[in-house]
């Protein structure tokens, strides 16, 4: 079976300027770049850029899938939307990191599988079915990170008397986007369902039209008046992000859907995922 290799950059908050199309021109003469996005595929050979770096200057996310059975995502995120502190309460492994560009926070998932098979995978469509996650987490979503401190905890990188962090809501009712995560990073199942045990259902619904008019309504004019110069300048993602969160801090109901102390061991949760695939098995 030939080598397969699939490398996918994309720039969410702003497009890339000329110039950085031109010095992304000078890594890879192959490669399929746009002002939003650089992909390319081998079949023999490598890339001569490094995703960290890149991501860093230029993108806002990054894919890389090898058919011998490598996976890697990285996804960097917008000023004030992640602390440090917070992203490396859940990424703190080899396979689970969280480092800083400056006063962004990039998340780093490597998933180095060994011992797979090399399989005819294809890297298309993969990171546009997982980005719209990155969006959720930088509006105060922390499922991502859980499923991150899970993934690391799948792969005994967690020893087994470490308490798992705060456990969000939500588990047990993935979204799309998180649901394709977890396939890309091929989290057990079973490891994911005893895990989820312990989250609070998503009792929220999506906040009336009058009722985020009447929360804007009540922000300072000065601070209206940044937003929209932000919008301006740096485009209205990060913008969209610091909004949500700050509307999801004002409402009553907000430490109520707060993720909650864990309880739990990454031993206890190994084990109580070993049980039910057995179970699995038996049935």
């Amino acid at each position: 079976m030939s080598e397969y290799q699939y490398y996918e950059f994309l720039a969410v908050d702003r497009p890339l300027t000329a110039g950085q199309i031109d010095d992304l021109r000078k890594l890879s003469s192959r490669a399929r770049i746009t002002s939003t996005s650089m992909v390319n595929t081998y079949h023999w050979g490598d890339f001569k850029g490094d995703p960290e770096r890149l991501v860093a200057a230029y993108f806002d996310a990054f894919l890389y899938l090898a058919n011998w059975g490598t996976r890697q995502l990285m996804i960097r995120l917008p000023h004030g939307s992640l602390d440090l502190d917070t992203a490396q309460r859940y990424c703190d492994t080899e396979s689970a990191a969280a480092w800083a560009v400056g006063d962004q926070v990039v998340i780093d998932l490597t998933d180095e599988d060994e011992e797979s098979e090399w399989t005819d995978e294809d890297g298309e469509g993969r990171l546009a079915a997982i980005i719209p996650a990155r969006a959720d987490l930088a509006g105060g979503d922390l499922r991502l990170l859980y499923l991150a401190w899970l993934f690391a905890v799948g792969r005994h990188e967690i020893d087994d008397d470490e308490p798992e962090p705060p456990v969000p809501p939500g588990l047990g009712t993935l979204t799309a986007p998180l649901q394709s995560l977890v396939e890309f990073l091929r989290i057990d199942v079973d490891l994911l369902a005893v895990a989820a045990e312990a989250s609070a259902p998503l009792s929220r619904s999506a906040p009336s039209t009058a009722k985020l008019r009447g929360w804007l309504r009540g922000l300072p004019a000065d601070e209206k008046d940044e937003l929209l110069l932000s919008v301006l300048r740096d485009g209205d993602v990060p913008v969209r992000a610091e909004l949500r969160r700050r509307f999801r801090a004002a409402q009553p109901d907000h430490d109520a859907a707060e993720a909650a102390p864990g309880g739990r061991t990454a031993g206890q949760l190994r084990k109580a995922a070993g049980a039910r695939w057995v179970e699995r098995q038996q049935r």
